[in-house]
Protein backbone atom coordinates (compact mmCIF):
# COMPACT_ATOMS: atom_id res chain seq x y z
CA UNK A 1 0.00 0.00 0.00
CA UNK A 2 1.81 3.51 -1.09
CA UNK A 3 1.76 6.47 0.98
CA UNK A 4 -0.96 7.86 -1.60
CA UNK A 5 -3.59 5.15 -0.48
CA UNK A 6 -2.79 5.83 3.17
CA UNK A 7 -2.73 9.17 2.77
CA UNK A 8 -6.27 8.78 0.68
CA UNK A 9 -7.88 6.10 3.38
CA UNK A 10 -6.68 8.66 6.73
CA UNK A 11 -8.52 11.57 5.21
CA UNK A 12 -11.33 9.42 4.01
CA UNK A 13 -11.83 8.29 8.31
CA UNK A 14 -11.36 11.69 9.36
CA UNK A 15 -14.57 12.86 7.25
CA UNK A 16 -16.46 10.03 8.89
CA UNK A 17 -14.78 10.01 12.76
CA UNK A 18 -13.70 13.61 14.65
CA UNK A 19 -10.94 12.03 16.95
CA UNK A 20 -10.38 15.80 18.31
CA UNK A 21 -13.88 15.33 20.05
CA UNK A 22 -13.51 15.32 23.93
CA UNK A 23 -16.54 14.05 23.86
CA UNK A 24 -15.82 10.78 22.37
CA UNK A 25 -12.87 9.91 24.24
CA UNK A 26 -15.23 10.67 27.68
CA UNK A 27 -17.57 7.85 25.67
CA UNK A 28 -15.14 5.32 25.08
CA UNK A 29 -13.31 5.39 28.72
CA UNK A 30 -17.16 4.97 30.11
CA UNK A 31 -17.98 1.93 27.74
CA UNK A 32 -14.50 0.82 29.01
CA UNK A 33 -15.10 1.70 32.89
CA UNK A 34 -18.47 -0.32 32.82
CA UNK A 35 -17.44 -4.13 32.32
CA UNK A 36 -13.62 -3.87 33.73
CA UNK A 37 -14.65 -1.78 37.19
CA UNK A 38 -17.59 -4.15 37.76
CA UNK A 39 -15.43 -7.58 37.06
CA UNK A 40 -12.36 -5.93 39.38
CA UNK A 41 -15.20 -5.03 41.94
CA UNK A 42 -17.23 -8.12 41.76
CA UNK A 43 -14.08 -10.40 41.90
CA UNK A 44 -12.92 -8.55 45.20
CA UNK A 45 -16.40 -9.11 46.81
CA UNK A 46 -15.61 -12.81 45.87
CA UNK A 47 -12.78 -12.56 47.93
CA UNK A 48 -13.21 -10.10 50.76
CA UNK A 49 -16.95 -9.89 50.77
CA UNK A 50 -16.36 -5.57 51.15
CA UNK A 51 -19.77 -4.97 49.98
CA UNK A 52 -21.65 -7.57 51.61
CA UNK A 53 -19.97 -6.34 54.98
CA UNK A 54 -20.99 -2.46 54.93
CA UNK A 55 -24.25 -3.78 54.49
CA UNK A 56 -23.97 -5.30 57.71
CA UNK A 57 -23.27 -8.77 56.43
CA UNK A 58 -26.39 -8.61 54.03
CA UNK A 59 -25.27 -10.57 50.66
CA UNK A 60 -28.34 -9.69 48.97
CA UNK A 61 -28.85 -6.12 50.19
CA UNK A 62 -25.07 -5.46 49.27
CA UNK A 63 -25.93 -7.24 45.12
CA UNK A 64 -29.02 -4.77 45.06
CA UNK A 65 -26.68 -1.93 45.66
CA UNK A 66 -24.43 -3.19 42.93
CA UNK A 67 -27.05 -3.98 40.38
CA UNK A 68 -27.76 -0.08 41.15
CA UNK A 69 -24.87 1.06 40.86
CA UNK A 70 -24.11 -1.15 37.39
CA UNK A 71 -27.62 0.33 36.19
CA UNK A 72 -27.22 3.49 36.97
CA UNK A 73 -23.78 3.79 35.28
CA UNK A 74 -25.30 1.69 32.38
CA UNK A 75 -27.72 4.87 31.98
CA UNK A 76 -24.80 7.34 32.03
CA UNK A 77 -23.02 5.28 29.82
CA UNK A 78 -25.76 5.08 26.96
CA UNK A 79 -26.29 9.05 27.91
CA UNK A 80 -22.38 10.21 27.30
CA UNK A 81 -22.64 7.63 23.54
CA UNK A 82 -25.65 9.50 22.51
CA UNK A 83 -23.72 12.93 22.96
CA UNK A 84 -20.18 12.05 21.36
CA UNK A 85 -22.86 10.80 18.47
CA UNK A 86 -24.78 14.02 18.11
CA UNK A 87 -20.86 15.51 17.94
CA UNK A 88 -19.43 13.53 15.11
CA UNK A 89 -19.96 13.88 11.70
CA UNK A 90 -23.45 12.52 10.01
CA UNK A 91 -23.33 10.51 6.84
CA UNK A 92 -26.15 8.35 5.50
CA UNK A 93 -25.09 4.40 5.98
CA UNK A 94 -27.92 2.89 4.81
CA UNK A 95 -30.33 3.07 1.92
CA UNK A 96 -32.61 5.73 2.34
CA UNK A 97 -36.14 2.90 2.18
CA UNK A 98 -33.94 0.95 5.37
CA UNK A 99 -32.93 4.10 6.98
CA UNK A 100 -35.46 3.80 9.40
CA UNK A 101 -36.07 0.06 9.85
CA UNK A 102 -32.75 -1.61 10.28
CA UNK A 103 -31.96 0.74 13.28
CA UNK A 104 -35.76 -0.15 14.72
CA UNK A 105 -35.46 -3.63 14.22
CA UNK A 106 -31.61 -3.92 15.71
CA UNK A 107 -32.79 -2.19 18.67
CA UNK A 108 -35.97 -3.79 19.41
CA UNK A 109 -34.05 -7.01 19.29
CA UNK A 110 -31.14 -6.44 21.45
CA UNK A 111 -33.61 -4.48 23.92
CA UNK A 112 -35.56 -8.00 23.69
CA UNK A 113 -32.26 -9.74 24.61
CA UNK A 114 -31.53 -7.27 27.48
CA UNK A 115 -34.97 -7.65 29.00
CA UNK A 116 -35.47 -10.91 28.58
CA UNK A 117 -32.01 -11.98 29.82
CA UNK A 118 -33.00 -10.08 33.24
CA UNK A 119 -36.51 -11.61 33.21
CA UNK A 120 -34.97 -15.16 33.26
CA UNK A 121 -32.07 -14.40 35.56
CA UNK A 122 -33.58 -12.38 38.06
CA UNK A 123 -31.83 -9.10 39.46
CA UNK A 124 -28.80 -11.38 41.56
CA UNK A 125 -28.37 -13.50 38.42
CA UNK A 126 -28.27 -10.40 36.02
CA UNK A 127 -25.91 -8.69 38.16
CA UNK A 128 -23.12 -10.71 39.57
CA UNK A 129 -24.92 -12.05 42.72
CA UNK A 130 -23.05 -15.36 41.81
CA UNK A 131 -19.78 -13.55 43.43
CA UNK A 132 -21.51 -12.66 46.54
CA UNK A 133 -22.80 -16.36 47.57
CA UNK A 134 -26.12 -16.12 45.95
CA UNK A 135 -26.08 -19.01 43.18
CA UNK A 136 -28.17 -19.69 41.19
CA UNK A 137 -29.87 -23.69 41.56
CA UNK A 138 -29.75 -24.92 38.32
CA UNK A 139 -28.69 -23.24 34.41
CA UNK A 140 -31.27 -21.21 32.97
CA UNK A 141 -31.87 -23.12 29.25
CA UNK A 142 -35.18 -21.10 28.12
CA UNK A 143 -34.87 -17.88 26.07
CA UNK A 144 -32.36 -16.39 25.47
CA UNK A 145 -30.53 -18.48 26.57
CA UNK A 146 -31.51 -21.03 24.26
CA UNK A 147 -30.96 -18.82 21.43
CA UNK A 148 -27.25 -17.47 22.66
CA UNK A 149 -24.94 -18.04 24.80
CA UNK A 150 -24.43 -14.14 26.07
CA UNK A 151 -28.05 -12.37 25.18
CA UNK A 152 -27.39 -9.77 27.33
CA UNK A 153 -23.45 -8.24 26.04
CA UNK A 154 -25.33 -9.23 22.27
CA UNK A 155 -28.15 -7.52 22.65
CA UNK A 156 -26.36 -4.41 24.10
CA UNK A 157 -24.14 -4.42 21.45
CA UNK A 158 -26.87 -4.75 18.69
CA UNK A 159 -28.58 -1.50 20.73
CA UNK A 160 -25.05 0.09 20.38
CA UNK A 161 -25.21 -0.59 16.26
CA UNK A 162 -28.81 0.50 16.14
CA UNK A 163 -28.13 4.05 17.77
CA UNK A 164 -25.29 4.46 15.49
CA UNK A 165 -27.67 3.80 12.29
CA UNK A 166 -30.30 5.65 13.54
CA UNK A 167 -28.16 8.87 14.24
CA UNK A 168 -26.63 8.05 10.95
CA UNK A 169 -23.19 8.22 12.52
CA UNK A 170 -20.36 6.44 11.59
CA UNK A 171 -17.97 6.60 14.24
CA UNK A 172 -20.80 4.93 15.95
CA UNK A 173 -20.10 1.75 14.27
CA UNK A 174 -16.52 1.93 14.72
CA UNK A 175 -16.88 2.23 18.64
CA UNK A 176 -19.91 -0.54 18.20
CA UNK A 177 -16.87 -2.25 17.09
CA UNK A 178 -15.09 -1.61 20.09
CA UNK A 179 -17.90 -2.71 22.19
CA UNK A 180 -17.52 -6.25 20.47
CA UNK A 181 -14.11 -6.67 21.65
CA UNK A 182 -14.08 -5.10 25.33
CA UNK A 183 -16.93 -7.77 25.77
CA UNK A 184 -15.54 -10.64 24.51
CA UNK A 185 -12.47 -9.94 26.20
CA UNK A 186 -14.55 -9.23 29.57
CA UNK A 187 -16.59 -12.80 28.91
CA UNK A 188 -13.06 -14.28 29.01
CA UNK A 189 -12.41 -13.36 32.53
CA UNK A 190 -16.10 -13.50 33.53
CA UNK A 191 -16.96 -16.82 32.32
CA UNK A 192 -14.03 -18.88 33.77
CA UNK A 193 -14.74 -17.22 37.03
CA UNK A 194 -18.12 -17.83 37.00
CA UNK A 195 -17.42 -21.49 36.11
CA UNK A 196 -15.05 -21.70 39.11
CA UNK A 197 -17.36 -20.20 41.58
CA UNK A 198 -20.52 -23.11 40.68
CA UNK A 199 -17.96 -25.78 40.57
CA UNK A 200 -16.58 -25.24 44.16
CA UNK A 201 -20.20 -25.19 45.58
CA UNK A 202 -20.59 -28.60 43.88
CA UNK A 203 -17.14 -29.91 45.06
CA UNK A 204 -18.35 -29.08 48.52
CA UNK A 205 -21.95 -30.16 47.68
CA UNK A 206 -19.99 -33.49 46.96
CA UNK A 207 -17.97 -33.45 49.99
CA UNK A 208 -20.64 -33.13 52.06
CA UNK A 209 -22.56 -35.90 51.39
CA UNK A 210 -19.90 -38.46 51.27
Amino acid sequence: MDSKTVEALLTQFHSLVDVSKTSLLISLLAITFNPTAWNIVARNEYRNKTITRIFGGNARYGCYFLALSIFSFGMLRDSLYRKALLEQPQQAILPKEYAIIVPVVLFTLGQLFVVSSTWALGITGTFLGDYFGILMDHRVEGFPFNVLRDPMYVGSTMCFAATALWYERPAGLIVTLYVYVLYVIALRFEGPFTDMIYSRRAEKAKAKAL
